[in-house]
């Protein structure tokens, strides 16, 4: 069974913690042992593991991203939205996360986030939980 979960977000580019949405998806099957897969079903948005304990490390990421892949540059595609399409290609549209226990197994600073790059958009995120149980 996959399990789609609905995300809107606010910006134009933005790190979403949806750590939280995601142990709902896995509580919700009752799985104690498995796999977590995780993928995005657009082309200018992503989803990633990093730190969750400061929010400064997002808006590091996302100021660096904004350096090497400028939203205003020569780019050829006529939507005018190539730099999130890159963005999201480079951070990528799959993860995946062991479960132990009926958890996530995340380290402690782990968190894990759904990237918008050409947002404020109605998102989708695709959840499949693979017992082992």
């Amino acid at each position: 069974m996959i399990k789609e979960v609905q995300i809107q977000t606010g910006d134009r580019t933005e790190f979403l913690d949806i750590t939280g949405k995601v142990q709902d998806v896995v509580r919700e099957s009752k799985a104690r042992e498995g796999i977590c897969y995780l993928f995005v079903p657009h082309t200018t948005a992503a989803i990633t593991i990093n730190e969750n304990a400061d929010p400064s490390v997002h808006q590091d990421i996302v100021m660096e991203l904004n350096k090497v892949i400028p939203f205003n540059d020569q780019y050829r595609h006529i939507e005018g939205n190539s730099a999130a399409h890159i963005k999201a290609s480079i951070i990528g549209f799959s993860e995946m996360v062991f479960i132990e226990s009926g958890t996530l197994l995340l380290g402690t600073w782990q968190g894990i986030y759904f990237c918008e790059f050409d947002g404020p958009r109605k998102r989708r995120l695709h959840v499949k939980v693979m017992a082992s149980n």
